[in-house]
């Protein structure tokens, strides 16, 4: 190795060694990869902003003006009804506690904090935090402002809610933690296997929560399908922020005194 390459790869601290302790925790390790991988990865992430944006905006439209897509609501929860059975009823019961406002942060809290002690470096689990609360900002200042009624209090199978429905916030949480969580994941395993695994996990929870908040009466399908569509710019969001803030081309320096090659991959 030329010292050219002992000095990009050298740690942080003043000694040349990182710092240890508390202090590791604030300590981002940054990867090394060619560079046709990380425009493959800045690529993804702002396909997946549009994406996201434009059918947002599309739904958006339909809602607010009672046109396209949205004349699939009605329908699509009429059929949702007709194949209502008991045995149906508690699987869809059990996605919406597991998913809904109360379980689901407690799952993250525990995920976060329990990854952030075990792992040296908590960018990862600050970054999942930070999607889970950019989602719930998001589907808190939506709702009020698009107004979207729910379906008939009568549909509801569990109790009257009177708030309004666009976007879902149980869809919407469940897709940043899961999608979120795969692409933190898979992004350091770098195993092709394990990014379909986790992420073809992840889209099948999704909509089974997606087929939950229609099934149980208490969204519409443009509600849901809006909420995926903002999870996907979020997911987007994060991958850009963290691509630029953790991955680096072969021959590139370490960004800053906070700042490692990858050693612990955590």
């Amino acid at each position: 190795m030329s010292h050219k390459d002992e000095s990009v790869q050298k740690p942080p601290g003043q000694d040349g060694h990182p710092p240890s302790g508390w202090h590791q925790k604030f300590i981002v390790e940054e990867r090394f990869v060619p560079a046709p991988t990380r425009k493959r990865l800045y690529a993804t992430s702002f396909v997946l902003i549009a994406i996201g944006l434009i059918v947002f905006l599309f739904l958006l439209d339909a809602v607010l003006t009672h046109t396209g897509f949205e004349r699939l609501d009605e329908p699509v929860n009429s059929w949702f009804v007709a194949v209502r059975s008991p045995a149906l009823t508690g699987v869809m019961i059990a996605l919406a506690i597991i998913f809904g406002p109360i379980a689901l942060p407690i799952i993250v809290l525990v995920v976060v904090v329990v990854w952030s002690v075990l792992a040296k470096h908590a960018w990862r689990p600050l970054l999942l935090a930070a999607g889970m609360v950019v989602g719930v900002v998001l589907a808190e200042v939506l709702a009020p402002i698009v107004r979207h009624p729910r379906p008939p209090v009568d549909l509801m199978l569990l109790g009257a809610d009177s708030t309004f429905s666009f976007p879902s916030g149980h869809v919407l949480g469940t897709s940043d933690f899961l999608l979120i969580l795969a692409f933190l994941i898979a992004s350091r395993r770098q195993r092709t296997s394990l990014t379909v695994v986790l992420f073809s996990s992840a889209s099948v929870i999704v909509l089974a929560q997606v087929a939950s908040r229609l099934y149980l009466g208490y969204h519409w399908i443009t509600d849901t399908s809006a909420s995926m569509a903002l999870s996907l710019v979020i997911l987007g969001s994060i991958m850009a922020i963290d691509t630029a803030r953790t991955v680096r081309v072969h021959g590139e320096s370490v960004q800053g005194a906070h700042s490692q090659p990858q050693v612990d991959g955590t």
